[in-house]
């Protein structure tokens, strides 16, 4: 075994530690984040619908699309998967009508418990969901009212699910935000398995103290990935908890695994990252007929920025990758199948598509995140100075690190995505002489990469 592969196969249970395990078996502290963050959500619902209609002067704009947004790309997500969905309030009061109470399961419960739907059971309905919202992001950031409506829509979405199908089937199949952090969580350093060392009598075991194993509709003892494990902790919290470990591992660890990767996941994968390119366009290229196109909803020009933005991350670039992956697959004398080809080497492509996405956020963020300070003091826009901040003036942070702070996210991102299509190539059967098969798939992300040091830094 090389050292990669010693190095991806590397874990450390968290749990070993009896402080850790009764932290997180307590569903109090949980509840208690949990009910901070609906706290700040419901904030900016109230903000969005009363309080100033200029964006730079609105909590629910500052928070929602600088403070939060950032957070989760720069921090959770990279370091911590799925962690944000463990403390998200979204599904809080439907979740409260199945359990039948506010912190643990009991009392009358208002559920149907019907099963989702079969031919459902997938990403594309998330990646829908994701693509409307970037649909109307020039908007919502510029229009609180706009954000407002759309966490309202989120949270009725969700107890209307919530009281009709089981458990978080809402979290799990329809979250726009939950089909983003699961594909991405992939990469993370955090993940919650059963133990290695567990007999078959244990695997066999439910966990039965909800439904169906847990929230997420999973049997926990077969966990083996990331993508629909929301951290939710419940499993560790049952009788068969001993048996689950919440490990700390490389970044590695599930990316390189020779496992199937399904259609929709590819064009969930390949779509966030064409998002981020005309993200990158929209927010931080010249173009103010782009700008305005994206800004006016419903005009005709906002009507063609909608069919560049869902052909250019649903259509060309899948079609891009099919293609190069159509000329490995010959090339490499492969016997699998094209959408297998076309599947795997959409999921090596990954890392690019993270680091890109927090490269992005390093320009967006740094240079917008000194109007939060006086939206704290004042989150209403009416004049209030509750901490002191509301007179603090914008200056962009980091003006001149940042693009040397996007330049090297986006080699890395290269350099790790090459590293991964070169490995999955192998694992198809690309070896030998015929190892540079692969090279179109390598030009595919370099291409990519060129595109964004170009959006971003010029």
């Amino acid at each position: 075994m090389g050292a990669m592969e010693k190095a991806a196969s590397y874990r450390f249970d968290l749990t070993r530690y009896a402080w850790v395990r009764r932290l997180l078996t307590s569903r109090w502290p949980q509840f208690i984040l949990r009910a901070v963050t609906l706290a700040g959500f419901m904030l900016v619902i109230l903000t969005g619908f009363i309080g100033s209609p200029v964006g730079s002067r609105n909590f629910a704009v500052m928070f929602v699309w600088i403070a939060w947004w950032s957070a989760l790309k720069l921090i959770m997500l990279p370091f911590g998967g799925r962690v944000w969905c463990s403390i998200c309030p979204i599904p809080m009061p439907g979740e409260w009508l199945q359990q039948g109470w506010l912190v643990k399961p009991g009392g009358k419960k208002f559920n149907l418990g019907l099963r989702w739907p079969r031919r459902l059971r997938n990403t594309w309905l998330q990646s829908a969901g994701f693509a409307a919202i970037g649909l109307f992001s020039a908007l919502a950031l510029t229009t609180p009212v706009v954000t407002a409506w759309i966490f309202v829509g989120l949270i009725i979405v969700a107890v209307v699910v919530s009281v009709v199908f089981e458990q978080r089937s809402f979290c799990r199949y329809l979250c726009p935000m939950g089909g983003f952090i699961g594909l991405y969580a992939t990469m993370a350093p955090l993940e919650l398995r059963p133990q290695p060392d567990l007999t078959s009598v244990e695997k066999g075991a439910a966990v039965r103290e909800w439904p169906r194993g847990c929230p997420w509709i999973n049997n926990p003892a077969a966990l083996k990935a990331n993508a629909n494990c929301g951290l939710c902790l419940e499993c560790l919290r049952t009788e068969s908890g001993e048996s689950m470990a919440l490990n700390a591992r490389s970044f590695d660890a599930e990316l390189g695994q020779p496992g199937a990767f399904r259609l929709d996941e590819a064009f969930l994968s390949l779509g966030l990252l064409g998002s981020v390119m005309i993200y990158s366009a929209v927010f931080q290229g010249p173009w103010g007929a782009l700008k305005n196109a994206a800004l006016y909803a419903g005009s005709p020009a906002w009507w063609g920025f909608a069919a560049f933005f869902l052909l250019t991350s649903f259509g060309l670039l899948p079609a891009l990758l099919a293609g190069v992956s159509a000329l490995v697959r010959r090339t490499g004398n492969l016997g699998q199948p094209l959408q297998m080809v076309f599947t795997r080497f959409s999921r090596a492509l990954l890392p690019l598509g993270l680091l890109s996405w927090i490269a992005f956020t390093v320009s967006f963020a740094f240079g917008k995140m000194a109007y939060l300070w006086p939206v704290l003091s004042d989150p209403f826009g009416w004049g209030w100075n509750l901490f002191g901040t509301a007179a603090v003036e914008w200056q962009p942070y980091l003006l001149n690190a940042t693009p040397v702070i996007e330049a090297v996210l986006l080699v890395a991102g290269l350099i790790w995505s090459g590293r991964t299509v070169l490995k999955t190539a192998g694992q198809l059967g690309v070896r030998g002489e015929r190892r540079w098969a692969a090279a179109p798939v390598l030009l595919f992300a370099l291409a990519g990469t060129l595109i964004l040091l170009w959006l971003l830094i010029g």
